[in-house]
């Protein structure tokens, strides 16, 4: 991450500790901070969150480039709910028109429920809307092995590939090695032996004394 891109979030910190953290004349500087963000494969949620505070507040000021940038970016966050609080500041006038933040609610509702195969297909057919996200596809593929992660003992190699979005296969042995997953010989792919993960845990319950007299004065 370049020197310029810190010092720009560090001034940018600044300001949204500021008692102009609300002011529509910042809306230029902290709009150029989210398109450095995209550019650079950095990540501002606090700072993401403001520009759209500031949309609601000023609708006149609303840009749909900059919102769809803020939309990809929390998506490159899942698990993480950021998504939804970028949704939930979003006007439904804005959600509902055609256009592209309509086509990234469309993604994200895609990623959120798992339909992954469906996302790529979706993706490929509109990928204009990912230029100049820098790490969009690799981030969304970090998500999608979560969730293999923690669903899944084995998953077949071809149903991963296409669940990563590559159906030629090529990335698959990478993901793989960086997960420590390996492959059997009947081409399923051993992503975690759950009973590994199992410890037992011990329970030790208190009971107070007042909480023993009283059970024991209701039961003579």
């Amino acid at each position: 991450m370049s020197s310029s891109f810190e010092q720009m979030k560090a001034n940018v910190g600044k300001l949204l500790r500021g008692i102009d953290r609300y002011n529509p004349e910042n809306l230029s500087t902290l709009e150029r901070y989210v398109e450095t963000q995209a550019r650079e494969n950095a990540y501002d949620l606090e700072a993401n969150l403001a520009v759209l505070k500031l949309y609601q507040f000023n609708p006149a000021y609303f840009q749909t480039n900059v919102t769809s940038q803020i939309l990809l970016k929390a998506l490159t966050n899942l698990p993480h709910t950021d998504f939804t609080l970028c949704k939930c500041m979003i006007d439904q006038t804005h959600q509902q028109e055609d256009g592209p933040i309509k086509q990234i609610l469309y993604l994200g509702n895609l990623l959120e429920t798992c339909h992954f195969q469906s996302f790529w297909t979706s993706l490929e057919e509109n990928r204009e809307l990912i230029d100049g996200i820098a790490g969009f596809e690799d981030s969304v593929r970090k998500f999608i092995c979560h969730v293999v992660g923690i669903t899944y003992q084995t998953i077949e190699r071809r149903l991963l590939a296409e669940m990563l979005g590559d159906p030629l296969d090529m990335q698959v042995k990478v993901w793989m090695n960086k997960y420590n997953w390996t492959e059997t010989e009947d081409g399923q792919v051993f992503v975690f032996n759950q009973e590994e993960s199992v410890k037992p845990k011990n329970i030790v319950e208190k009971i107070d004394f007042e909480s023993v007299s009283s059970i024991m004065a209701t039961s003579q």
